[in-house]
């Protein structure tokens, strides 16, 4: 599992996708926001629709996942399981 301050960020069921846009939705940001400051593109279409088309095919790498949540504010933890017998 992935969490972000406490939240769980990737867990099954759950794809990236809806996690970022939960985070965002939090931080009453919108996606073309982010994607702009993430690819300092002026051009907002082009922006989103490159971080749309990444998350939609979930091939977002995680170094880009880690700055959109760096912009937010937040930072990514991993935590261990604990062992089921």
């Amino acid at each position: 599992m992935i969490y972000i301050n406490c939240q769980v960020l990737y867990y099954k069921g759950m794809g990236i996708k809806e996690d970022i846009k939960s985070v965002l939705a939090k931080e009453a940001q919108t996606m073309t926001d982010v994607a702009c400051k993430l690819y300092k593109s002026k051009n907002r279409r082009a922006a989103m629709s490159n971080l749309s088309q990444k998350l939609g095919n979930e091939t977002i790498k995680f170094t880009e996942v880690k700055a959109i949540m760096d912009l937010l504010g937040y930072d990514i933890e991993f935590k261990k399981r604990k062992q089921t017998v």
